[in-house]
């Protein structure tokens, strides 16, 4: 799938990369891991919900935290039942996001830039892995400027099943040329602590807007305060791995 252009110098690190054998490779989640954009959903989806006369609390919305967009609205269909008009709903929450995006852009969460230079210096292989769409993750890595740093960017269109499936995180693997059990996935939602976890890789979790619930709890190898813990993680990790 063709990104946008990329600068030279982001070009020649990539390819760096993926010509350096390597042992381990990391797996990022996008949405709420590296982009604040649940934050940006948690107003945004209840708001377009009440512009066609539903209302739905915070605790509806916190429980599809880490499902894609046609896990959410089946889930509103079957709360609000065939009365609901998803096809307006969703032309609002289009609406929505364009207003904050041209308004306010998408906030990236701190520390993102500082571990995709950890990578970038490691010369660690790694891949986005997002339950978003291809249309999706594309625009929202390219208004936050992050798209020169990413090579691998795997998504819903790209496998048969989204998170909690563990498809995902397998593609990315594969593309990467890396056994699912040596790479690292950093995830902030249980939905995709599940997801890597099916996959067999090591997970670090960074909640985002809840705290993990039991089986993250259990399924994460570290929970993180924040994505600045995430490189003397990964480092610990290897280290302790190859010794």
């Amino acid at each position: 799938r063709p990104m946008p252009p990329r600068a030279s110098a982001a070009a020649n690190r990539a390819e760096a990369v993926t010509q350096r054998p390597s042992s381990h490779a990391v797996i990022l989640d996008l949405d709420g891991t590296l982009l604040d954009t649940e934050a940006v959903d948690r107003r945004i989806s209840p708001a377009s919900a009440a512009r066609v006369g539903f209302q739905f609390d915070d605790e509806f919305y916190l429980s599809l935290v880490g499902h894609n967009n046609a896990d959410f609205e089946a889930a509103l269909q079957r709360r609000f039942g065939p009365e609901f008009p998803l096809d307006v709903y969703k032309q609002h929450r289009i609406e929505m996001w364009q207003q904050q995006i041209s308004e306010r852009g998408i906030p990236i969460i701190p520390g993102t830039h500082e571990l995709l230079d950890f990578l970038e210096t490691e010369q660690l292989p790694f891949a986005i892995a997002t339950s978003s769409y291809d249309y999706q993750a594309e625009l929202k890595l390219r208004v936050t400027g992050l798209a020169p740093r990413i090579q691998h960017v795997i998504t819903a269109n790209d496998v048969a099943a989204p998170k909690p499936a563990p498809d995902i995180h397998l593609e990315a693997a594969r593309r990467l040329g890396v056994a699912a059990e040596r790479c690292i996935a950093v995830e902030d939602s249980d939905v995709g602590v599940r997801a890597a976890a099916a996959a067999g890789m090591v997970v670090l979790m960074v909640p985002n807007l809840k705290p993990p619930a039991a089986d993250s709890l259990s399924a994460a190898h570290r929970i993180l305060r924040t994505l600045h813990e995430v490189p003397a993680t990964v480092r610990m990790i290897i280290r302790g791995r190859n010794a």
